[in-house]
């Protein structure tokens, strides 16, 4: 479950990293324009500002108490959630490019895979997560190579376990990149 996907954000009570910092300070951005539509995302817009606040007077209040591995690690947080800003906001120019070139508009792509507008918009600026079946449909009737619609970020924990066991296997004749690793995302 990906906690900051837009129907579990009402159910945070706090943010714990500054991974859920960046990528709520990230979500509270992105529904600006989209409440400019649709005023729905008006509550949900308030308790992101109340939890990002409240991390940052937590974590941040008191500027003699910041740590260099605190800096560090919004840091790498911030990076990590621009590489995913940046992959969905390609991946949604690269499914426009295709409605446009089909003749089609968003709305007509959202009763093609069974789903309203606004459930569409959101699919589509990365606030929920595509089901794999829909982005399946978009590669088949747009021909998007798979690796352009589908995220393979790793999370945090995750890779950290995977680099840990292989660093430890005798046996191991895997050499990763820095890159292989090093810019997962949750």
């Amino acid at each position: 479950m990906d906690r900051f996907s837009i129907q579990n954000i009402q159910r945070l009570n706090s943010l714990e990293s500054e991974l859920d910092f960046e990528k709520a300070s990230s979500l509270f951005l992105k529904l600006r324009v989209l409440e400019k539509e649709d005023e729905s995302y008006k509550p949900i817009r308030k308790h992101l500002r109340n939890l990002i606040k409240d991390y940052e007077e937590k974590n941040w209040g008191d500027e003699n108490s910041i740590t260099d591995n605190q800096i560090k690690d919004s840091d790498l947080a911030e990076t990590l959630v621009q590489a995913e800003n940046d992959f969905y906001e390609k991946r949604k120019k690269r499914i426009k490019a295709k409605l446009k070139e089909a003749g089609l508009t968003q709305n007509d792509l959202a009763k093609i895979l069974g789903h309203r507008k606004s459930y569409m918009s959101e699919l589509i600026n990365g606030l929920r997560p595509f089901s794999k079946e829909d982005l399946i449909v978009i590669n088949r009737l747009f021909k998007i190579k798979l690796e352009d619609l589908i995220p393979t970020f790793i999370k945090q924990d995750r890779a950290t376990h995977i680099k840990r066991t292989l660093e430890s296997l005798s046996h191991n004749k895997i050499r990763l990149t820095k890159k292989d690793f090093d810019l997962q995302m949750v």
